[in-house]
């Protein structure tokens, strides 16, 4: 029995900041010398980003309610409590905005739902996003919940993975992913090298996947394989820890060196000839792991195209991002019935996540 993807949703943040208002507003930090400003500005202005979204509308307007992370004189650091208590107020009405729009596109009823699979790395709590799905949706009380915490920018997959063995194993099976990050509950005001990258690049946004079997009379995403590998080196590299001011991202120079280095090996392994890919989709976890990638693959500049634009538009929306992708490629009249799409996302490990997918349009 195939698993297809039968559609996805997205759901974004109200407050939208400009890459360069965001810049401005780093760089500016008391005690941040001449040389951490150059680099917030060379790190922010590389990035390959216009806007991002966010649950702080303090970021875009220093008047507004919610957290506290500006003053007169700045950005403030909150707590780590206070940073995970905005996560529980703010990141269910998005995880279920995106779900409610995937049931929609799915021309399934929201009973229909047999498994709900949620996955966040940005904040915690119980009972989770996934059960809060069960109550707010009005699915049944009987429905099987899972939750993937803390994969990081490639839970995507697994979750889609997951959801796939779970319709292998009941064909009836319709199984909800929603993946849900709050990243910039996490921004850091230190002049470190790691947390002016992890700021420049990481927003925030959610998506949600229909996953059942596959529907001859509906376009989707054929789930065909997946395949997981843990690189030689990079465990150090990228790393997502909780500290007493939110959860600390590690992210090196070294990340898109690694990936670079190793990229082509393991997709040829995970994915095949990889001549025969019709479309990517690449989780972009910046604009320097997009370039890697596009270089050790030997791939057209168009290829990388859609990953592209949803780092320009959204930014790096850590697990949901490569949901982004694939609503995007699903939606694209330019692919035909049968079109092959490789999926990659890049995780803390360093792990890289694979996905086979087949691109399927009903017949006319």
């Amino acid at each position: 029995m195939t698993a297809s993807i039968l559609s996805l949703g997205t759901a974004l943040p109200r407050t939208r900041v400009t890459q360069s208002a965001l810049r401005d507003l780093f760089a500016a930090q008391p005690g941040f010398d001449r040389r951490s400003q150059r680099l917030v500005g060379a790190a922010f202005d590389a990035a390959a980003i216009d806007t991002r979204h966010t649950v702080l509308p303090q970021l875009a307007d220093l008047t507004a309610d919610g957290l506290a992370v500006r003053d007169d004189d700045g950005l403030l650091m909150p707590p780590t409590g206070a940073r995970n208590d905005e996560y529980r107020r703010t990141a269910p009405a998005l995880f279920a905005e995106a779900a409610t729009a995937a049931i929609a596109g799915s021309g399934r009823e929201a009973d229909a739902i047999t498994h709900v699979v949620t996955v966040s790395c940005t904040g915690m709590f119980a009972p989770g996003p996934d059960f809060l799905l069960v109550r707010d949706l009005g699915l049944s009380a009987t429905v099987e919940r899972y939750h993937l915490g803390f994969i990081g920018c490639a839970a995507a997959i697994p979750a889609l993975r997951l959801a796939a063995r779970i319709v292998a194993a009941d064909p009836a099976a319709v199984v909800l992913v929603a993946a849900a990050e709050l990243c910039s509950l996490h921004w850091q005001t230190s002049s470190h090298p790691d947390q002016i990258v992890a700021a420049s690049v990481f927003a925030d946004g959610a998506a949600a996947a229909i996953v059942a079997a596959a529907d001859p009379d509906r376009a989707g995403l054929d789930l065909e394989g997946f395949a997981t590998h843990l690189t030689g080196e990079g465990e150090k590299d990228m790393a997502w820890t909780v500290g007493d001011f939110g959860f600390e991202m590690t992210l090196t120079a070294e990340v898109p060196r690694i990936i670079g280095r190793e990229i082509a090996a393991i997709a040829a392994d995970v994915l095949g000839d990889l001549g025969e890919v019709d479309a990517w989709a690449v989780h972009p976890g910046g604009r320097s792991i997009l370039d890697r990638v596009e270089s050790a693959l030997s791939l057209d500049a168009t290829a990388l195209a859609p990953s592209r634009e949803v780092l320009r538009a959204h930014g790096n929306m850590s697990s949901a991002t490569l949901l982004f992708i694939l609503r995007d490629l699903l939606a694209d009249e330019a692919l035909v019935d049968g079109d092959r799409v490789a999926a990659l996302a890049f995780g803390p490990g360093l792990t890289v996540e694979a996905a086979r997918l087949v691109l399927r349009r009903p017949a006319a």
